[in-house]
C-alpha cells in the first residue's frame, strides 16, 4: 500500500490529503526587513502589486468596488451572471437580499437571480471598468461562456475568467456540444483564466489547452455547501500542492511554458494566503476575506452562484460581517489579531520572517503537518 494511502475498509483504500490548517510555514535561517519584500506578480503582460484577485461574486464586486480593488494593486474580476449583468439598478436587490429571514434566502435569491442575463449590460459595466483606467477582467460559467463570448469580444476584456465549481478539458455530454476550452482560448486571443482544479491530471489537462491561468479548489469557500450536498471536497493544502505539480511538469512538456496557480476558496484569513503561496501558488483568489470589506456590495453577507442555482443549490448566504474598510482589509492598520485585516502586511511579514523576498522564492520554503488546535 502507497505510503499516503490509509485503508478506511477491506474495501477501500484513500489518500491522506491536507487542509491549508493541518499545515505551517516553517522559518529558516535568515530574516529579511518586510519593507524589502515584494509581493508583485505577473500574468502576461499584467502586472499588479498584490497576488490577490477579487472573486466574481455579487457580495464582493460590483463595478465601483471592482475599480477600487484594482486601483489597492489587486485583479478585479466581475460576474457576467450576476445581479450587474442583469439589472439596471441591483442595488435595492442586494439590499433585499442582505435582509432575507435565512429560512426563505434561498428561494428568494432563486427568484432574483432567474431575470434574464443582458448583453448590453455586459458592455456597459466592463466599460465602466475600463474607463477608470484599471485592468478590465470578467468571469462566466463553462455552461454560459458560448453564449456570451461575443460580448466579451466586443467589450475588449483584458482578462477573461471561466469559473465554475469545477471545470473538465474533456467533459463529455449526449444532450449539447460541450465548450471546446483549447479552440475557445486559441480564438479569444486574450489571457484565460480556467477552474476550479483540484488534481494534477485535470489540471494538467487545462493547461493543455492553453490557459494562461488555472483555478484551484472545489467546494472549499465560505459560502460552499458542496461537501454537504454532493460529498466532493478537496483540502485545500493538497490540491494546490498537485496542480504546482502539474505546472512543474507542464512547464517541462511545453518547452518553457509557465501557467500561473491561483488557489481559490477557503482562504478567510491572512495565515491561509501566506499558506496557498507556499503550497505553491503564483496568487489567490479571496471572496469572504473581501466580502467583509465595508465598500463590499454585500453589506455584510456573501454568497456566490451556488446559493442560487435553480436546481440544486449547493451554497448558502452566509453573514461574514465587517472587519473594515477594503484598505484597511488589505493593507491595514489593523484593529483586531483574527487575520481578518492587513492580509498583505501579514503576507509581507510572514515572507520577510522566513527569509524571502519574493513570492516565486516563497513557494519554495519548507512546511510541516500541523494540524491547527483551536482554542
Amino acid at each position: 500500500m502507497p505510503v499516503n494511502e490509509i485503508e478506511i475498509g477491506r474495501g477501500k483504500r484513500g489518500r491522506r490529503a491536507y487542509s491549508l490548517d493541518e499545515i505551517a510555514v516553517v522559518p529558516s535561517r535568515r530574516t529579511r526587513d518586510p519593507e524589502d519584500v515584494s509581493t508583485s506578480w505577473q500574468i502576461d503582460a499584467y502586472h499588479f502589486d498584490i497576488p490577490v484577485l477579487a472573486a466574481p461574486m455579487d457580495s464582493v464586486m460590483s463595478p465601483a468596488t471592482a475599480i477600487a480593488f484594482g486601483q489597492a494593486g489587486g485583479l478585479p474580476v466581475l460576474d457576467l451572471e450576476g445581479l450587474w449583468t442583469r439589472y439596471a439598478d441591483p442595488e435595492p436587490l442586494l439590499a433585499e437580499i442582505a435582509a432575507l429571514d435565512p429560512a426563505r434566502a434561498t428561494e428568494r435569491m432563486q427568484q432574483i437571480y432567474a431575470e434574464d442575463i443582458k448583453p448590453e449590460l455586459i458592455g456597459a459595466r466592463l466599460m465602466e471598468i475600463r474607463d477608470a483606467g484599471v485592468t478590465v477582467a470578467a468571469a462566466l460559467s463553462p455552461q454560459r461562456t458560448q453564449q456570451f463570448w461575443s460580448s466579451l469580444v466586443e467589450s475588449n476584456v483584458d482578462l477573461f475568467v471561466i469559473r465554475g465549481t469545477t471545470v473538465s478539458a474533456e467533459h463529455v455530454s449526449s444532450r449539447a456540444e460541450p465548450l471546446n476550452l483549447k479552440r475557445f482560448i486559441y480564438e479569444l486571443e486574450v489571457p484565460v483564466i480556467v477552474g476550479g482544479a483540484a488534481s494534477y491530471t485535470a489540471a494538467l489537462h487545462l493547461m493543455r489547452t492553453g490557459a494562461a491561468g488555472v483555478l484551484v479548489g472545489f467546494g472549499g469557500g465560505a459560502a460552499h455547501t458542496t461537501r454537504k450536498a454532493t460529498g466532493i471536497h478537496a483540502p485545500m493544502a493538497s490540491a494546490i500542492a498537485d496542480v504546482a505539480g502539474a505546472r512543474r511538469d507542464y512547464l517541462d512538456e511545453s518547452g518553457g511554458r509557465y501557467v500561473h496557480v491561483i488557489a481559490d476558496g477557503g482562504m478567510g484569513v491572512a495565515g491561509d494566503i501566506v499558506k496557498a503561496i507556499a503550497c505553491g501558488a503564483d496568487a489567490v483568489m479571496l471572496g469572504a476575506a473581501l466580502a467583509r470589506s465595508t465598500e463590499a456590495p454585500g453589506r455584510g453577507f456573501h454568497w456566490g452562484p451556488e446559493a442560487h442555482h435553480r436546481d440544486l443549490p449547493r451554497g448558502e448566504r452566509v453573514e461574514v460581517g465587517t472587519a473594515g474598510t477594503l484598505q484597511e482589509i488589505l493593507f491595514g492598520p489593523s484593529r483586531n489579531a483574527d487575520g481578518t485585516t492587513n492580509l498583505i502586511g501579514a503576507l509581507r511579514r510572514a515572507m520577510a520572517t522566513t527569509g524571502y523576498l519574493e513570492l516565486k522564492e516563497f513557494q519554495r520554503i519548507d512546511v510541516v503537518v500541523s494540524p491547527h488546535v483551536p482554542s
